[in-house]
């Protein structure tokens, strides 16, 4: 079977066990916080406390609350748009069980920082926790050599047509927890025995009557499954994936050689470890002359297409009134991407002439709020 055929392929790209292929990076997330219900050592119940980054995709959050959980916003470092240490350290408490960090925009998280918040705050109250990692923007990204998705108990990845490969919808859930795995499998498909192994973790020695045994309800899974078709194009995808980063590193570099002159007022994202350049984030100074809003609307004349960083800071849309919650501290971080902030798209192929479009236009905008500066230093001719 081509999606068989794909887990074991994808799973080998990044060093793991297991790879559990599905529907769509949402849907990945889904099984990740489900699964988590139902292992069989300290496994997370109803009303138990997931620490998330301000700075997310909504179905980064979204599964968590659907599953029982209680979210705790904390705040993110406006430079890398990830999770900011200090404030994780100070955001969790004695109810906190998981720490699920996002890879924004192909960014890895800070996860040598990050590791030693979690070592403390389980000396500090006595249980363990869990780190979680959402990757489905960040495929491709490597962390002190390691590739991100592979750093917590799970990680997750979509394969939508935008991003780092394609195949038109789909994802995926990592792990090297040979039970977890099993759970996935289970939970992907109605929560069937029938995709797992004759001698189950999980289930022990199935029934050899497949009878009976094909339609054995263990958990309370869904139908998310992904088609074969999207398997066999992920099979190819997978064989270009490194030159697809490798290009988009490229554009990186180009755009940050371009903008460097006005770095003081349009910020890009600071980089942690090796990122694979999902799109390129900018932050507007508040004192650069120009409002956020108004450089979106100079972008849009010149045919620049842009958007909000990811969904700015989550805990201000309105969906969370319907979601169980806590916020720690200010957010000022978050508060900042979402009031100041915007990306640009990047992609698998040589983008430098579009970019240089863009640089030309933000650089224009620079001098109009400081004539000092030179076109010279900002643009090419």
């Amino acid at each position: 079977r081509r999606t068989q055929e794909f887990e074991r392929a994808f799973a080998a790209y990044l060093g793991v066990r297991h790879c559990v292929m599905v529907s769509s990076g949402s849907t990945a997330n889904l099984l990740m916080a489900a699964a988590l219900r139902y292992r069989s050592t300290d496994p997370l119940e109803p009303g138990d406390e997931v620490v998330v980054p301000a700075v997310g995709w909504s179905t980064t959050y979204f599964p968590f609350s659907q599953c029982g959980f209680r979210l705790r916003f904390v705040d993110v470092d406006a430079e890398t748009l990830n999770v900011d240490p200090a404030e994780l350290e100070a955001a969790i408490t004695p109810a906190t069980r998981a720490v699920c960090t996002v890879n924004v925009l192909g960014n890895p998280t800070d996860f040598a920082a990050v590791r030693t918040v979690l070592r403390t705050a389980e000396g500090r109250h006595g249980r363990p926790i869990t780190l979680l990692e959402d990757n489905c923007e960040s495929l491709g990204a490597t962390y002190d050599g390691r590739q991100c998705g592979t750093h917590g108990l799970m990680g997750t990845f979509s394969f939508f047509f935008s991003h780092h490969m394609s195949t038109m919808e789909g994802g995926a859930v990592c792990t090297d927890d040979d039970e977890l795995a099993e759970i996935l499998v289970c939970l992907r498909a109605h929560g069937w025995t029938r995709n797992l192994p004759d001698e189950s973790i999980l289930v022990g020695r199935k029934n050899p009557n497949p009878f009976h045994e094909s339609f054995r309800f263990v958990l309370p899974g869904y139908n998310v499954r992904p088609l074969e078709m999207s398997a066999a194009v992920g099979l190819r995808q997978l064989e270009k994936l490194p030159r697809f980063i490798a290009t988009r590193r490229d554009n990186a570099r180009h755009l940050q050689e371009r903008l460097a002159p006005v770095a003081g007022t349009f910020a890009i994202q600071r980089e942690i470890g090796s990122s694979s350049w999902f799109g390129f984030s900018v932050l507007v100074a508040p004192d650069g002359g120009h409002t956020r809003d108004q450089v979106v609307g100079v972008l849009t004349e010149a045919e620049i297409e842009c958007r909000p960083i990811v969904t700015g800071n989550f805990a201000r849309q309105e969906a969370l009134r319907h979601m169980d919650h806590t916020v720690a501290g200010s957010l000022a971080g978050a508060d900042r991407v979402h009031d100041h902030g915007f990306f640009v798209g990047n992609g698998e192929r040589d983008l430098r002439r579009e970019i240089d479009h863009l640089a030309a236009t933000l650089t224009e905008l620079a001098e109009r709020s400081d004539p000092s500066r030179s076109m010279a230093a900002g643009a090419r001719p």
